[in-house]
């Protein structure tokens, strides 16, 4: 059975989409990712852009509110961001906690493709931390 991981960040517009993309299409035969935002807006379109460029499509996706899992049940919560981990530093049906912070690729300023590469570093950053710590572990 997978076990089942929330990423949870402030807007679940960048990082925790990120990081559920990533673990859904690397790490799909373990895991199996959501994410969610303590104030939910929407999906960077820089996110997707970045995500697409390595193959992983989450065109579909869409900003959710950790009240949407309220009462669901999940094997880690990790927090991807300082401030979702200090505003919501307790999740009801989590077994274990998890804070990986990575800086926020939305705060970049710039013309799109100094914005774009902020998203990939951050991807990039992201994958290098779940190859290492979510599909290689035996967490």
């Amino acid at each position: 059975m997978k076990k089942k991981i929330l990423f949870i960040c402030t807007h679940n517009s960048a990082r925790s989409q990120l990081a559920e993309g990533l673990v859904n299409t690397l790490c799909s035969n373990k895991f199996q990712a959501f994410s969610a935002g303590s104030t939910p807006t929407n999906v960077n379109p820089y996110a997707i852009e970045a995500l697409k460029e390595i193959g992983i499509d989450i065109k579909g996706h869409y900003s959710k509110s950790i009240n949407e899992f309220e009462g669901q049940y999940f094997d880690y919560v990790v927090t991807v961001c300082d401030n979702a981990r200090d505003s919501c530093p307790f999740f009801p049906g989590a077994k274990k906690y998890i804070h990986a912070s990575f800086k926020d690729p939305s705060s970049v300023v710039g013309n799109s493709e100094e914005i774009l590469n902020a998203f990939r570093k951050t991807r990039d950053e992201i994958k290098q931390w779940i190859l290492e710590f979510i599909c290689n572990s035996t967490i």
